[in-house]
């Protein structure tokens, strides 16, 4: 199995993990958008189970995803914004693994590889960056659409343990958890999170309902999780997933909204199941999402991490960063 550790770098597996930074005025990150879509119907590889981590195994995919990081990077350098990057390991938790071959031992090697595949193509860019963030990517253990309720708190956080873990070990600098849709994962997940001592960015995704698919809404997810998790609650979250269309009205007035840090939405407003059976990519209108996330940063300054969902990549990145700039330069 191919490393990807740059030259004159440590294996992650020797790296300790260093702690997220908390909000630093002038600093905003921007992330991928939809890695998954990108690679699948831009560049034609298959993925099995929606799991990307097989991927870096393959020299053919390897080569397009740096094309692709390569572009992602050039477009953050350009609007001089941190970046902010997840591995290619939503699908790497034991189930997932199991469904697909995989030991726990191969499972957390591929794990490795994804994390020193993210150092090895943006180390070039550290002289350019304000910040580089390198995120390990944690997704439900169920299916990210359906409500997932027969998960209890205990059983999430057995469950989760075995990839932050890993993770901890790759020395990650943040744990970035994917389209969560049910309070007791979320709280499992979190004091996992919590117990192996590596910061949480956890996102919910929302129906075009504006409720997470297991019934709460964004506020009572948000305001549950954080009261049952205790000391142990999430270091902020986030939304991905979904198009502006869908969220946007669930961000109701209150405190709870200020533990909000991150938007990673899809490029179009098509119902998420019905872009699951498109195949293919479905990038919306660049211009518009750009301009929505705009009055999103505009109307809430807490937020200072933006990136993509499904459908996106670095034209809809482009047009984000424009468009928070600009909200960013009204607001001072």
């Amino acid at each position: 199995m191919t490393r990807h550790t740059a030259p004159g770098e440590e294996p992650c597996s020797k790296r300790a993990a260093p702690a997220f930074q908390p909000r630093k005025r002038g600093l905003q990150y921007l992330t991928e958008g939809g890695t998954e879509t990108e690679i699948m119907f831009r560049h034609g590889h298959e993925l099995r189970e929606f799991a990307m981590f097989e991927l870096v195994d393959r020299p053919a995919a390897v080569k397009d995803l740096r094309g692709m990081y390569r572009k992602l990077l050039d477009t953050i350098a350009r609007h001089g914004f941190g970046a902010m990057l997840a591995g290619f390991d939503y699908r790497a938790s034991p189930d997932w693994g199991e469904k697909l071959g995989y030991s726990r031992e191969g499972l957390a090697e591929l794990q490795h590889a994804c994390i020193d595949f993210l150092r090895e193509v943006s180390d070039p860019y550290r002289d350019e960056l304000p910040d580089i963030t390198i995120c390990g990517c944690v997704g439900p253990r169920g299916d990210a659409y359906a409500a997932n309720r027969d998960i209890t708190a205990e059983e999430a956080e057995d469950y989760h343990s075995v990839q932050i873990e890993t993770l901890r070990a790759c020395g990650v600098d943040l744990v970035w958890a994917a389209t969560f849709n049910n309070i007791p994962e979320a709280v499992g997940l979190s004091r996992a999170a919590a117990r192996i001592g590596l910061p949480l960015n956890l996102h919910f995704t929302l129906t075009a309902e504006h409720r997470l698919s297991s019934g709460p809404t964004l506020r009572e997810a948000i305001d549950a999780t954080d009261a049952e998790a205790g000391p142990a609650r999430p270091d902020s979250y986030g939304i991905n997933c979904s198009h502006p269309a869908e969220f946007e009205p669930a961000l109701e007035p209150g405190d709870w909204i200020r533990r909000i840090r991150a938007i990673r939405p899809n490029a179009a407003k098509t119902d998420k199941i019905a872009l699951c059976k498109l195949n293919h990519i479905e990038e919306g209108d660049p211009a518009e999402l750009g301009r929505m996330m705009g009055g999103l940063a505009q109307r809430h300054p807490q937020l200072d991490i933006f990136g993509g969902c499904c459908g996106t990549w670095d034209r809809h990145i482009d047009a984000i960063a424009r468009e928070v700039q600009k909200a960013r330069a009204v607001a001072t």
